[in-house]
This record gives structure tokens, C-alpha cells and sequence, in this order.
């Protein structure tokens, strides 16, 4: 059996924390060397204002460039490359960058997420009746914190419901570090033949869902790889990064009693709860690495051109610079300046739907099984160290 590799350090935690190690790279140096899974040297910013700072300036934190230094793995080809790399908003720089999230933009604001609201009480509310008619233990990863944020993306998508096995598995294996990269490429290419697929059935007959309009309203200029990598990007992204909130969420609210009342029983506790948890849980490790255009200081670090920066979330979430008692979870306070959406040019287009999902989620949850109990003891909980979105691989509940 092969050993897992070593956890880079932004990726390290101590199960819902940082690891000490993490924290100390923040409050000591702010900017410290490290190697990424892909064997590239990097920096590792994990201050919250310098974090900012990176996340503001696309000119000199480039996504799209590539560091000067690069592993000495197999590769794609370069038509591979730019295959896979069409639509890919989070591995483009502006204008390019530009182009495509405003032709997105309008599907994401919040007045358009409102109109899906009912739709997503009644999702929600359909998962948690086939819950109770099941009835308890239950894996609350597998029977709710999953298919909810699924079913409202690929309805919002038009991407088939049934294929959701097939495509969370692949996803969720995409994202393990742990696995060979010659594995991870192939499930790079087996996603993105799948995606073609759905194109190239949406340019024939274009639905009322997004690719639809996409389709319909901006057909001409984006190509079917484009349409293939935006697509890609939100399936993965709509489900992935609030699936795992809901599970990680609500375990974090089951060992906090008193403010998981608070989200069940009180209204106008929901929205600050959801966004304290956002702060506290920083289920992105570190987004996309960003490689510098030009010689840059950093917390007093000099990072030279040509050089991959890495962003260290968690840290940056848990830095007294940004609340007082970083390390407790208090939703009471909402810590709306978060970076766990992170910020500037490539914020998270999804948040406004990933807030109304939580929003709508863990009161219909709370209210339903008031009695809601861990399963199993809490140290038998297993999170997923190795993902590229931290999470819960199961949550064992009874009620």
C-alpha cells in the first residue's frame, strides 16, 4: 500500500484549527517557504491583510502565469493544456478573466439567487422527509449535506441529476492529493469529456438552465471548451465547497450547544452564524496559487519574480487582525471582512448562493430533529485531511 504523501502546510489542521505549526508561520514570519503537492517551491502568505493584499493585486499575483520553476511530473500537452484551460476563470487573469465573469455575473446576483429560494426550501425540505421516513442513525454527509447542494446546482446547470454518483466521485478524487497526479490528470480529462458531452447537447438544444442561456445569449462568442470549463467549474464549485460547509457546519454546531439553539430558535441569528462559520471552518485551504509578475515584499519578505504564492486561508481567518478570540467560534459576531469567499477580482461568483443554501439548510435541519445527536463518539469523526476542500468524509447522526 502506498503512504500518503506529507500534508503541505496550508492544508494541515487539527481537525476543526490550524495546526500550531500553521498559526506559528503566521504570527512569526507571515511569509514562510514550502513545496506544493506538485513538488513547486512556493511562499506561503498566511496574514490576513497580506492575504488581501494578494487576493487585490491581479497585476503583480498573476493566476494565469505559470512559476518558473515546474515539477518534473507528467504533463499534459500543450493542446491539452489549452483544452483544459478554456472557460477556467480561476486560471485566468484580467481582461480575459473579465470577459467571461460578466458574461456570468447576472445569473449570480442576489435578487436572481431570491428567485431560486423557493425552490431550495422545497429541495431541503424533501431531503429532510426522506431522512425521517428512513429514519435514525444516518450518514448526514451522504443523506443531506450532499444531495441538497447537488440537486440545486445541476438544476441550475441543466446538468443531469442521475449522473451526480458518477460525477461526486469523480470530483472527490480530483480533489484528493493524496492520489498519483497521473490519476488525478486522468479524471481531469474523464470530467472535462463529460462536460463536452452535456455542450454539445446544450448547443443543440439549449434548456432554460444556465448553459442554456449561455448558449443562447452568448453562443458566438464563447467556444464550446469555454462553455465545457465554465460549466466544470461551477458543477465542481456548487456542490463540493457547500456540501462540505453543511457537514463540517453542523458538527461544528453540535459541539457548540448553546449556538446551535441559537440557529435554530432565533431568525436573525442565521445570516451572522453563517458567516462565523465561514471565518471559523475555512474549508478552502488556499484557493489557486497565484505566481508573481514582478519582485514583490511581502510582511517584509522580498518574493522574486517568477515565484508561486500560496495563500494560507485558515490562517489568514484565524488572525487576531481581523476579530478578537480568533480561535473561538462565536456566530454571534458574523466576521463579515472573511476571506473564506476570497476576495478582489476572483471572489467567489457562487457566494450568494452558497449563503442562501446555509442560510435555508441548517435552521430546516435544526428545527426538524431538535434532538440531533453525533452517532458515534465525536474523536471517531473522520475529516478529510487530503482534500483540496476540507470536510467530513461521513457524519454519523441520530435524533
Amino acid at each position: 500500500m502506498t503512504e500518503a504523501p506529507e500534508l503541505p502546510l496550508q492544508m494541515r489542521r487539527a481537525r476543526f484549527d490550524p495546526t500550531d505549526e500553521l498559526s506559528r508561520a503566521r504570527d512569526s514570519e507571515g511569509v514562510t517557504r514550502v513545496m506544493t503537492p506538485f513538488g513547486i517551491p512556493a511562499y506561503l502568505v498566511s496574514r490576513y491583510e497580506d492575504v488581501r493584499e494578494v487576493f487585490s493585486d491581479a497585476g503583480r499575483f498573476s493566476n494565469a502565469r505559470r512559476p518558473s520553476t515546474l515539477p518534473d511530473v507528467p504533463r499534459f500537452t500543450e493542446e491539452e493544456q489549452a483544452e483544459l484551460r478554456a472557460g477556467q476563470m480561476l486560471a485566468y487573469d484580467p481582461p480575459d478573466h473579465t470577459r467571461l465573469r460578466r458574461m456570468l455575473t447576472p445569473e449570480f446576483t442576489v435578487r436572481r439567487m431570491r428567485r431560486l429560494e423557493p425552490r431550495i426550501v422545497e429541495i431541503v425540505d424533501d431531503a429532510l422527509d426522506e431522512l425521517a421516513r428512513t429514519g435514525a442513525p444516518a450518514d448526514l454527509v451522504a443523506d443531506f449535506a450532499l444531495p441538497v447542494p447537488s440537486l440545486v446546482i445541476c438544476e441550475l446547470l441543466g446538468v443531469p441529476y442521475a449522473d451526480r454518483t458518477e460525477f461526486q466521485h469523480r470530483t472527490s478524487r480530483l480533489l484528493d492529493v493524496s492520489l498519483p497526479i497521473e490519476e488525478r490528470m486522468a479524471l481531469q480529462r474523464e470530467s472535462r469529456e463529460y462536460m463536452a458531452g452535456l455542450v454539445a447537447r446544450a448547443r443543440a438544444t439549449p434548456g432554460e438552465d444556465m448553459l442554456g442561456m449561455l448558449v443562447r445569449e452568448h453562443g458566438d462568442d464563447l467556444t464550446s471548451s469555454e462553455l465545457a470549463g465554465i460549466a466544470s467549474l461551477l458543477l465542481l464549485a456548487g456542490h463540493e465547497t457547500t456540501s462540505n460547509m453543511l457537514g463540517l457546519g453542523t458538527l461544528a454546531l453540535l459541539r457548540h450547544p448553546d449556538q446551535l439553539a441559537m440557529v435554530r430558535d432565533d431568525p436573525d441569528r442565521v445570516e451572522p452564524a453563517v458567516e462565523e462559520l465561514l471565518r471559523w471552518l475555512s474549508i478552502v485551504h488556499s484557493g489557486m496559487p497565484r505566481t508573481t509578475t514582478t519582485e514583490v515584499e511581502i510582511a517584509g519578505h522580498t518574493i522574486p519574480e517568477g515565484e508561486q504564492v500560496i495563500l494560507a486561508l485558515p490562517a489568514a481567518n484565524r488572525d487576531p487582525a481581523l476579530v478578537e478570540r480568533p480561535e473561538e467560534l462565536d456566530i454571534t459576531r458574523g466576521a463579515p471582512r472573511h476571506v473564506a469567499f476570497g476576495h478582489g477580482v476572483h471572489h467567489c461568483l457562487g457566494a450568494p448562493l452558497a449563503r442562501m443554501e446555509m442560510r435555508i439548510a441548517f435552521p430546516a435541519l435544526l428545527r426538524r430533529f431538535p434532538d440531533l445527536a453525533l452517532a458515534v463518539p465525536y474523536e471517531d469523526v473522520g475529516f478529510r485531511a487530503y482534500h483540496v476542500v476540507y470536510g467530513l468524509h461521513t457524519l454519523p447522526v441520530t435524533w
